[in-house]
């Protein structure tokens, strides 16, 4: 590649819109890396390849739990030039992560926070949810879902890792090869100042779908390509249409193809338009037919403000393995979906947020690096999962002749009349935090809830003031939480005291009402159960939170069961049952 492919960027934090010419993208400038002047090889503990809404949530948690990195990426700006939007609904989960992370408040002011979903066969709607109505979504303290393009999100996360130090941002660096041995990995990087290589003890390839390092590496994937195809229309209106999903299986507007009509950030409409197979996409998004379809659907006389179109055509793809020696695939250069229910950027974050704590616990020693094999347990799973799901929902949308066509059809046929059916009808499943059955650092037993995520809820501190469970979590500083329900003996107590010291333990009495008095200095309030509800235990037990939000085991009794429990939590065993 020619260094003549950089070009000088100036920073800028105005991240708005270029009315019918794409959006306007934050632009970071070039600072050559020390180590052009360096005749010495520098090792860093981890290289980051990737600037992308992974990598860069990679990147800020790393920096929250001061653990030094690099993060290279071979642009000077958030999003991709050209196809801007992307990504746009973020879950529960992801908005937890965020939180976390301390990008929460910025993202819901410039979001949409949306729980309502309609979806229509024809004229007639067949299916509706809310979320808030759903499961125990309303306990979290983050939505179930807030729209925002992605770009955006990456723009926070960037002034984040900025704020907090520690995690080192090079923009136009370009890795262009790559060796790893028994002793660290080399990387040979590219900037407009000159070329420069540095070793690394571990590597973060979140590059996405095209990764060099998935090429150079030869990584077996398992791949599947259809021929639905799609243009996205980003839009503004004069008059807004309402602020919810709707889906249709079947649009009158469209042919009789699915459409999708999200609000994002902005008072911005992206609609999703499935498109014949045989669609010319440079056509499909020409300006004109954009503006014939938008007239078909809202009506003649709408007012439009075309900000970004796009064709595109989806794959899925995942990989066999997580992890190549030093390098840990994750986001896109992982797994590949197509964009249904929202398992796309999501799971990337997810991935971002799983290895953060166990690579902090592994470098600052508290660990055994045995625990990392863990990460390819988890998100590999998580993967595979995502890509079974989006792949049923896409043959439902574009479905082969023959059974699953007449399946769809019966479908929606019964859905119209009958409550039981409308489950059947696949627009997407959306994407929840993915639970972990084969991890070698959970504990599983009977009636265990190892692997689950603990939502975000509320309790209340000794004093009586609101906290939730985020801010145990950052209380907890990387090392592993012991929540306790109800009163301590003696003994349990004096157990956990010795767990604390010995360990990378915090352990937090968790009470009820204020009748009852604490055994432990360290303890909070939960009237309402939420909290115990949310680590899936009941009466007197405790909990093993880790670092991600994830049970790492549950249990009843303080005794060698926790103990065990926290080793494999920690790398040092390698069995998965107490």
């Amino acid at each position: 590649m020619s260094l003549t492919a950089y070009r000088e960027t100036a920073h800028t934090n105005s991240y708005e819109f270029t009315s019918g010419a794409g959006y306007v993208l934050p632009e970071y400038e070039f600072v050559p890396p020390p180590e052009l002047k360096s005749e010495t090889r520098v090792r860093h503990p981890i290289v980051i390849v990737g600037g992308g809404i992974t990598g860069l949530t990679l990147a800020c948690s790393l920096a929250r739990l001061g653990v030094k990195a690099v993060l290279i990426d071979e642009d000077n700006t958030v999003g991709v030039k050209g196809a801007s939007s992307r990504g746009i609904c973020y879950t529960q989960k992801s908005l937890e992560i965020f939180q976390r992370l301390g990008i929460f408040e910025r993202i819901a002011a410039k979001g949409t926070q949306w729980s309502v979903g309609r979806t229509f066969a024809g004229d007639d709607e067949v299916y509706n949810f809310d979320l808030r109505q759903q499961g125990n979504f309303h306990l979290s303290s983050q939505p179930p879902f807030i729209n925002i393009q992605q770009f955006y999100i990456e723009a926070f996360l960037v002034d984040r890792v900025q704020e907090l130090g520690t995690v080192e941002l090079r923009w136009q660096n370009r890795l262009t090869a790559f060796e790893q041995n028994a002793d660290a990995a080399t990387l040979t990087i590219e900037t407009p100042a000159g070329s420069y290589r540095i070793e690394a003890e571990h590597v973060i390839d979140a590059t996405g779908s095209n990764s060099p390092l998935r090429k150079w590496l030869n990584v077996p994937f398992d791949s599947r390509r259809g021929d639905d195809r799609w243009c996205i229309a980003d839009v503004r209106f004069t008059t807004h249409p309402p602020a919810e999903r709707h889906t249709w299986i079947e649009a009158p507007f469209n042919e009789n193809r699915a459409v999708w009509q999200h609000l994002m950030a902005d008072d911005v409409w992206r609609i999703d338009y499935q498109m014949a197979p045989n669609a010319d996409p440079a056509y499909v998004s020409r300006e004109d037919v954009v503006r014939e379809r938008l007239a078909r659907q809202f009506g003649p006389d709408v007012g439009v403000e075309i900000v970004w179109v796009g064709p595109y055509a989806y794959r899925s793809e995942c990989v066999h393995a997580m992890r190549h020696g030093r390098v840990f695939l994750m986001g896109d250069s992982a797994k590949v979906v197509s964009p249904f229910g929202a398992r796309g950027g999501n799971t990337g974050v997810a991935d971002a947020d799983n290895l953060a704590w166990k690579l902090a616990a592994v470098l600052r020693g508290k660990a055994d690096a045995a625990l990392l094999q863990s990460y390819q347990d988890e998100r590999l799973e998580a993967a595979q999962q995502n890509v079974c799901v989006t792949n049923r929902t896409a043959r439902f949308l574009r479905p082969a002749d023959g059974s699953e066509r007449l399946f769809r059809q019966a479908a929606i046929g019964l859905a119209k009349q009958y409550p039981f059916a409308r489950s059947l009808i696949n627009t997407g499943r959306m994407a929840v935090a993915n639970p972990y059955s084969q991890s070698s650092a959970c504990t599983y037993a009977t009636g265990s809830a190892a692997g689950q995520s603990v939502q975000n809820v509320p309790f209340q501190w000794a004093d009586g003031t609101p906290g939730q469970v985020n801010d145990l979590l950052n209380w907890a500083q990387g090392d592993l939480l012991v929540l306790v329900f109800g009163d301590l003996a003696p003994a349990a107590l004096q157990r956990l005291r010795r767990l604390c010291l010995d360990a990378p333990v915090r352990s937090v009495q968790v009470l009820g009402t204020d009748g009852v008095p604490a055994q432990a200095l360290e303890h909070v309030r939960d009237p309402k159960g939420h909290l115990q509800g949310a680590c899936h235990v009941f009466g007197h037990a405790w909990a093993l939170v880790r670092p991600d939000g994830y049970l790492a085991a549950t249990g009843e009794t303080i005794n060698a069961r926790l103990v065990t429990a926290i080793e494999r939590s920690l790398g040092l065993r390698g069995d998965k049952t107490s």
